[in-house]
């Protein structure tokens, strides 16, 4: 196992590296840089704004800039925020446990959510249960999770005054009172982020739950006299859970895309709102960051797909 881990740890290195790569030279020759809004500044000599940009290296080759920055973030410098004045690493490692607490609790509820619907839905196909479902699931991921999210505030929280629309980090609370106020504000953007996914997985799950309880191991296991639930639960579920965990892994990217919007919406203070305020303030080294952060994520999610691939069909060896 840990030589497969580290394996595929390796294989990762090009794709981050060309990722990174990607990422420097489109954010290099996009228009504008930290330091233009220092040319219309008249409170600026023009003599220090030009001592900024060759004390940076903003006019250096964008292959050298490049390595540059490479090689100090393989050091632990992931460079300084011309916009919050401090380091990207510390700013991130603020930002990240939120998001990933948002994250995680959405796809935890997702697959709650998902799994007992769809597999039901699978067991009793065409049946009301199966048409309400089905339906259900088409609204559901056919509705943007930014009109989801407003529409949530303006139920909860305009009229009925129950939820707090604005994610807060300063709660003055202590106690269990601390978690019930966490609880609260986190209730909405993990439904909105939650329910987008559930839609989507309800469907594959059924889809595959079909697939597998028509094969004959299927058959045979109930001919042995074994009940209709260890027979779902062991030889179908099992089994029909593998494409599912590959739409999981693959579904990663477009839920921390997901992510971003829900986070402007209820004002959450993750990665994915600070990597909007850096494109908006044109914060080079912290757009970097946020997007490498991304997909550094993304690997160790389908790592972990892979992992548990191992774990639901034990025709598969790490080797």
């Amino acid at each position: 196992m840990g030589k497969y881990i580290l394996r595929r740890l390796i294989i990762a290195l090009p794709s981050l590296l060309g990722i990174s790569l990607i990422l420097f030279v489109l954010l290099a020759l996009a228009p504008g840089d930290p330091f233009g809004e220092l040319a219309t500044n008249s409170n600026i000599p023009p003599e220090v704004a030009a001592a900024l940009r060759v004390k940076f290296g903003i006019d250096d080759p964008i292959f050298v800039r490049y390595l540059r920055w490479l090689v100090a973030m393989l050091q632990g410098d992931w460079g300084f925020s011309f916009a919050s004045r401090i380091d990207v690493d510390k700013l991130i490692l603020q930002r990240v446990p939120t998001t990933l607490f948002v994250v995680g609790s959405s796809q935890i509820l997702a697959l709650a959510v998902a799994l007992p619907v769809g597999v039901y839905a699978a067991m009793r196909p065409y049946s009301v249960f199966d048409q309400i479902a089905n339906t259900f699931a088409f609204v559901g991921f056919s509705l943007p999770t930014f009109f989801t999210g407003l529409l949530l505030i303006l139920i909860f929280s305009v009229n009925l005054g129950w939820l707090p629309f604005v994610y807060r980090t300063d709660i003055s609370a202590t106690g269990w009172l601390w978690y019930w106020e966490n609880f609260k504000q986190a209730i909405m953007p993990v439904a909105v982020l939650g329910l987008f996914q559930a839609a989507s997985y309800t469907r594959y799950v059924r889809s595959a739950v079909l697939d597998v309880i028509r094969l004959d191991y299927v058959t045979t296991a109930r001919s042995k006299g074994l009940g209709e639930g260890k027979v779902i639960v062991k030889h179908v579920v099992r089994n029909a859970l593998i494409p599912v965990v590959t739409l999981v892994a693959l579904q990663m990217p477009a839920v921390f895309g997901g992510a971003i919007i829900t986070e402007q919406i209820f004002r959450i203070p993750g990665i994915g709102s600070l990597l909007i305020s850096a494109i908006l303030a044109n914060d080079t080294p912290v757009i970097m960051a946020v997007t490498f952060v991304f997909a550094c994520l993304v690997v160790v999610f389908n790592l972990l797909a892979d992992i548990i691939y191992g774990w639901l069909d034990p025709r598969i060896s790490y080797r």
